[in-house]
């Protein structure tokens, strides 16, 4: 057990070969576009139950309600995930 505070804190950079945890998950596209299509299928298939009772006549309940939300949700996190905006944007450089 190392003393307390020997750890490596927040601010310390890495050591060699070890990777930023946003270059593991945000670097590759086709990871991205397999979780992002994952999300947005997922959305698809919460949206289609309620939707296809409301079809029939039967008003929505709040459960029903809650699954739209929840599928809406769903598919903003696709579209976030596969449009990756945090990536582009670049710092200025004075």
């Amino acid at each position: 057990m190392s003393p307390r505070g020997a750890e490596a804190g927040p601010g310390a950079a890495p050591g060699p070969g070890a990777a930023s945890p946003r270059e593991e998950l945000g670097g590759c596209w086709s990871c991205r576009l397999l979780s992002g299509a994952g999300l947005l299928m997922a959305a698809v298939w919460l949206y289609q139950g309620p939707r296809s009772a409301m079809r029939n006549g039967i008003p929505p309940s709040t459960s029903a309600i809650a699954q739209i939300t929840l599928a809406a949700a769903l598919g903003a996190w696709a579209i976030v995930v596969l449009a990756d905006p945090v990536g582009r944007r670049r710092r200025r450089e004075p």
